[in-house]
């Protein structure tokens, strides 16, 4: 029992959460940011983002000014004006997990 504890505590850990994004989660802006920020706790290497608004069908953002495992990127946004906004993200966290997650903000 407490080989197992001590395995699934260590695989808990080893992962790379997302601790804070700009703009945050469920926030309301008064203009369009050009870029969204993500910071992991440890290291990831992102491999897709996606960005959805409002009727839009989503589309994928632009990774290509960032490789290999970081903790903070800074990708550029596409404008599609006001409203609601979600981001849709994966990736490989240097453990070797695969990770996702989604945030919103709404944009006045």
């Amino acid at each position: 029992l407490a080989g197992l504890l001590g395995f699934w505590a260590t695989a808990v850990a080893a992962h790379s959460p997302l601790e804070s994004t700009t703009p945050e989660n469920e926030a309301t802006v008064a203009e369009i940011p050009t870029d969204i920020l993500l910071n992991f706790k440890d290291a990831i290497r992102l491999t897709r983002v996606t960005m959805t608004h409002a009727d839009h069908q989503g589309a994928d953002l632009d990774l290509s000014g960032h490789q290999g495992f970081i903790t903070d990127y800074a990708i550029p946004l596409e404008a599609m004006g006001s409203g609601a906004y979600s981001i849709a993200w994966r990736g490989l966290g240097i453990d070797g997990h695969a990770l996702d997650g989604t945030f919103t903000f709404v944009v006045q």
